[in-house]
């Protein structure tokens, strides 16, 4: 029988859909892939290959608009994470000179201990690196047991991690923290600030930032509670103008 023949060894390629070519090239190269094929004419086809995966793309349907970030993308299941954000962020200062954690492209940031993180392409294409023993039930927040910030921390992680939905997090933060700063830790309030510094970049509020790294540069850190701070955004460097001196 054909089935008693069939190995399971087979190898999935995503096949991506693409509007802007010449963005797709310079991006994946810039964090290190090799160009395995590149043809724009008569029609469009581009592949990539990293480490032991590979990206396809093809032209999009008309009419597709990148900004929307609904146009397509895959999983890639890898035994770590980790490691993954680091080769990437760290390709990204090398070229750009900054982590893109805003428009597109961007690579969402990396929580330590966290399964998962998102590379959005120049088209909208979100390409999901997933931990393979991530677990079945994922914590997404809204424990009873926390209160004020920690609460708000942990809604707003949510928020950023699974929902991709920064907007919703800038207010829940922004709110939260006018309702309970005064009687958070100092470290609840570190974290909940260097987040709102972060995200009023990324949404283009940087006006705001100022108000926020005055407060952040006040607070009196140990050197854990800073690192707690710089860890939770994408690119730790936004915050070098307030971070405050360890105690």
């Amino acid at each position: 029988m054909l089935a008693q023949r069939v190995q399971p060894n087979e190898t999935t390629v995503p096949m991506l859909s693409c509007v802007a070519p010449e963005e797709t090239l310079a991006f994946w190269r810039a964090l290190g892939f090799d160009v395995t094929y590149e043809q724009t004419k008569p029609y469009l086809y581009l592949a990539f290959r990293w480490s032991g995966f590979e990206l396809h793309y093809g032209r999009a349907s008309s009419g597709v608009d990148p900004s929307l970030e609904n146009t397509g993308g895959c999983l890639v299941m890898v035994d770590a994470v980790a490691p993954y954000h680091e080769a990437f962020t760290g390709a990204m200062r090398r070229a750009y000179g900054k982590v893109l954690a805003k428009g597109l492209p961007r690579i969402t940031r990396y929580r330590p201990g966290a399964s998962r993180f998102t590379v959005v392409d120049p088209s909208g294409n979100s390409i999901i690196f997933i931990q393979r023993d991530e677990p079945k039930e994922l914590d997404y927040g809204g424990a009873k047991h926390l209160q004020g910030l920690a609460r708000v921390l942990d809604n707003a992680r949510i928020l950023r991690e699974f929902k991709n939905d920064d907007r919703a997090a800038f207010r829940a933060l922004s709110s939260g923290l006018r309702r309970h700063g005064n009687s958070a830790s100092a470290v609840e309030q570190a974290v909940a600030l260097a987040i709102l510094i972060e995200l009023s970049t990324v949404l283009d509020e940087s006006e705001r930032a100022p108000e926020w790294g005055t407060r952040l540069r006040d607070l009196v850190l140990t050197v854990e509670e800073r690192r707690q701070a710089e860890s939770a955004v994408t690119d730790p460097t936004v915050l070098e103008p307030w971070l405050p001196d360890t105690a």
